[in-house]
């Protein structure tokens, strides 16, 4: 079996229009989900790219080998998907972006990796001195479209579709879209009306994390109208169609290949994005709201179920197992990684499984924040669209502190030892509105919750080798 991975960057899936949303446009993802199965809670173990895509590769969780920051990626030592599937005879082709292996991890993991176009954006629509500047608000994508980015890098995998290419294969597209600044080519930037969009979540609730507060001020979108957000929002969402017209085209040249019977498509994102909601934009490294965590996963399998959806909770990082099986591997590392072989072939999931999501830093880890000159440029001009983000982690670390999410179907605990725990019950507030947390009523809940992450945090504390070494002399 061939795999395709199609992985758009920052893609919640409540803005997908076969995850209930009503005004985008997204006609590809929507059928291959009748083709296939399309998990409806399946959510991310963190809330940035790089941790997120190193626990959906090994079936980790970021506490067990201290992958939660941008800049720690997989290392030569540590299993990795891409180099199983390498070793087991496959060709693994990768037209995007990185944030996933370390440099010296390509050699034995991928036979081709490339990143190509000239760019995704153009420029910010307001001036440094306005309000807007930081909202990562940019003007229409006004160059040749060939010349976009993720256009460039799906076309590539299109040309190795086309190359009938050897047997078996992973074609790996991690994309850029609709991961911020928010703009887009048109059509698709001004494809969606704001003013027709449901009411976004609102700003300023009572009882939050002090990161709404910190990045709304920081960022200036406190001095913001509402209008503002809409907009955002729009874009987003036109972003997202214009993904949803580049997976046409490479299942359309699938089709056309005479492979796509022996090949499976994998659409799924490594975390989604505010996007105006609760007057923020963009994500935070330990926000674990579900515009964050919760994104789409379609899977299309040959001999699999079609017009399936698995209701129950799932992780990203069953993305592991599920392709090790289908490929026939056997892993040989520890991993905590749940098979959705079953579920691609029509069975439901597990009603009572609960899902992890874990992230930001400590105080004692000064080298995992944001925002150090030494090491990040955009912290050392005062104009950079992610300037703020830096100062804000610089200047109030707390606001970043560890945190730990654990959702089930009905409930979410959300604990920081740092800073404000959270509490949910998404039966009566589905939007994560009214944080529960110490709530007199709700303390048995709570202490379930609690005590079955504690429960968890033992299980996965960390990893033994499979190989053992001589306790003689050598």
């Amino acid at each position: 079996m061939n795999f395709i991975f199609f992985m758009p960057d920052e893609l919640r899936a409540e803005s997908v229009g076969c995850y209930g949303h009503l005004s985008v446009e997204t006609p590809n993802i929507d059928t291959l989900a009748r083709q296939g199965v399309r998990f409806d809670q399946c959510h991310v173990q963190n809330t940035v790219c790089t941790p997120s895509r190193c626990s959906m590769m090994t079936g980790w969780y970021p506490h067990v080998s201290g992958h939660r920051t941008l800049w720690h990626l997989l290392r030569p030592h540590e299993p990795n998907l891409l180099r199983y599937l390498k070793q087991a005879g496959y060709e693994i082709r990768w037209y995007g972006k990185n944030d996933l292996l370390a440099a010296e991890s390509f050699a034995d993991s991928v036979t081709e990796a490339r990143t190509l176009g000239k760019g995704n954006f153009r420029a910010p629509v307001h001036t440094p001195d306005q309000a807007g500047f930081f909202s990562f608000l940019y003007q229409p994508y006004d160059r040749p479209i060939e010349e976009h980015g993720d256009y460039a890098n799906v076309m590539a995998g299109i040309e190795y579709i086309k190359s009938k290419p050897r047997q078996p294969f992973l074609l790996y597209l991690p994309l850029t879209f609709p991961h911020p600044p928010y703009g887009a080519p048109e059509p698709w930037h001004s494809q969606i009306n704001p003013d027709v969009l449901p009411d976004l979540r609102p700003a300023n609730l009572p009882n939050k994390p002090d990161y709404f507060t910190h990045i709304r001020k920081s960022r200036r979108l406190d001095e913001l109208e509402e209008g503002v957000f809409r907009q955002i929002n729009a874009i987003y969402l036109g972003m997202t169609g214009f993904i949803d017209y580049l997976l046409g085209m490479l299942l359309n040249a699938l089709s056309d290949s005479g492979l796509e019977d022996e090949t499976a498509v994998f659409f799924f994102s490594d975390h989604g994005d505010y996007a105006g909601d609760y007057g923020l934009v963009e994500k935070w490294p330990n926000g674990m709201e579900d515009v964050l965590t919760r994104v789409p996963l379609v899977a299309r399998i040959p001999g699999g179920a079609s017009r399936h959806t698995v209701e129950e909770p799932i992780e990203l990082q069953d993305l592991f197992a599920t392709v090790m099986e289908l490929a026939g591997i056997e892993a040989q590392h520890t991993h905590f990684s749940t098979s959705l072989v079953k579920q691609l072939h029509g069975a439901a999931g597990d009603p009572l499984r609960a899902v992890y999501a874990e992230g930001g830093y400590a105080r004692h880890e000064p080298h995992c924040f944001e925002g150090i000159p030494s090491r990040d440029p955009f912290a050392r001009s005062n104009t950079h669209i992610y300037y703020p983000k830096g100062k804000v982690q610089q200047d109030f670390p707390d606001s970043v502190g560890r945190a730990i999410m654990l959702r089930t179907a009905t409930a979410k605990l959300v604990y920081r030892p740092t800073g404000v725990s959270e509490l949910y019950d998404l039966q009566t507030d589905p939007e994560e509105l009214k944080n529960l947390y110490n709530n007199p009523g709700y303390k048995a809940l709570q202490h379930n919750l609690e005590h079955r992450m504690l429960h968890w945090m033992a299980q996965t504390s960390d990893v033994v080798p499979f190989q053992t070494d001589p306790r003689g002399f050598a």
